[in-house]
């Protein structure tokens, strides 16, 4: 077992903006329409022109999820500066704050990025583990602050990942034809729900501590799936952004899952080196040789990805009168090829905060087919007060 983990190169970049890529291009409305495609939210404000013409917005909007598909790294690169020799990442969590503007085909996204902290722990996973955070604050081209993300990378020696795998989560489970059937039932339930409460609002008057949300479930995850959702995070198609020149060997990451990605001088030579999904640090989502090395039994689910099912599960149950205005969500495991998600929360509170904001505080459980816990996490929705005499 490996017993040391070098994080001393990590202190001198602390507290320090760091280099972020731009984008080429303005945001186009076929961007939003892949992100939620990807993302498995079937929420017509964000797909549908006719449909989001009689919305509050008048026009197609991005989903809250949105700006950190205009990131050049998933909002993890903050939280991944420092040398730490023969390491690999994994997501470990995101908190979000949203302030209120929101993303419109036509926009320019920017990401300031700023390294926060880090804590070594000792892990049955790896060992000693490295959690390190960092801030990403996302504007428009006006200046104006959409969101701010606090993004949680898990570090740790590659080899120590591998040696703990389970091989008994290398095979795939099987689904029957019935199965399939009823999950497609179960599907479409969460998505009725987004059909039956339309454009009208989800006030805060009607909601109650204890109350449950609909349950939303979808997958069977597959390698197919999963390059969808790569291919939706638009620095993952080339040529999109102005890219920032990147070390990752430099950083410590294996050679075998460094490489290439995202590399801009190499994207003009050889751009099938650049794509992560098939070389570096990124070959493990879609590979089980690689996932096994760093400690999945096969191809998962992206970190980035499951904050973003976070944020949606809870906005699309708030309706295009309501806001997530802050979130904390905590990776528990993976979402494995052939699992599916199943989201639940309840309401645990209500309140009115210090600026008049009429909020509700959800917890929100992520867990697979099986049980197993995904994903945790806890929000502050804000909704719509029925007017006085209403």
């Amino acid at each position: 077992m490996h017993t040391t983990l070098d994080t001393s190169d990590i202190d001198r970049f602390l507290g320090k903006p760091v280099d972020s890529s731009t984008l080429r291009e303005p945001i186009a409305n076929n961007d939003i329409r892949s992100w939620v495609h990807a993302m498995h939210y079937p929420n017509l404000l964000h797909y549908d022109p006719d449909y989001a013409a009689e919305s509050r917005w008048g026009r197609l909007v991005a989903p809250q999820s949105f700006a950190i598909a205009a990131d050049d790294g998933h909002g993890a690169a903050p939280a991944c500066v420092g040398r730490i020799p023969n390491s690999h990442l994994l997501f470990g969590g995101d908190e979000w704050w949203f302030y209120g503007p929101r993303i419109y085909g036509g926009d320019w996204i920017t990401n300031e990025r700023i390294p926060f902290d880090y804590v070594v722990k000792q892990t049955k996973f790896a060992g000693p583990t490295c959690f390190q955070r960092g801030d990403n604050f996302y504007r428009n081209q006006d200046g104006e602050l959409i969101a701010k993300q606090r993004s949680t990378s898990i570090r740790y020696v590659a080899e120590a990942g591998g040696e703990t795998v389970d091989t008994e989560e290398f095979d795939e489970p099987e689904w029957s034809d019935d199965e399939l059937a009823a999950l497609e039932e179960r599907k479409f339930g969460w998505i009725q729900m987004l059909h039956e409460l339309g454009h009208r609002e989800r006030w805060w008057d009607d909601v109650q501590v204890g109350d449950k949300l609909p349950e939303r479930v979808f997958g069977p995850h597959t390698v197919a799936s999963l390059t969808t959702e790569w291919r939706a995070y638009i620095v993952n198609n080339w040529g999109t952004f102005n890219l920032r020149k990147q070390d990752l060997e430099g950083l410590g990451f294996t050679r075998e899952m460094a490489g290439h990605e995202n590399d801009p001088d190499m994207m003009r030579i050889n751009p099938e080196l650049t794509d992560g999904a098939y070389y570096g640090p990124s070959r493990g989502h879609l590979f089980a040789r690689y996932a096994r090395r760093i400690g999945m039994p096969r191809g998962y689910g992206y970190g980035a990805s499951m904050g973003s099912w976070v944020t949606d599960y809870f906005a699309g149950w708030a309706g295009e009168h309501g806001m997530v205005v802050h979130s904390n969500a905590n990776y528990r495991g993976p979402a494995l090829t052939g699992d599916i998600t199943i989201q639940t929360g309840e309401i645990v509170d209500k309140l009115v905060d210090e600026e008049g904001r009429h909020l509700v505080q959800i917890k929100h459980l992520m867990a697979n087919q099986k049980g197993t816990t995904m994903c945790t996490a806890t929000a502050e929705i804000q909704l719509p007060k029925k007017p006085e005499g209403g």
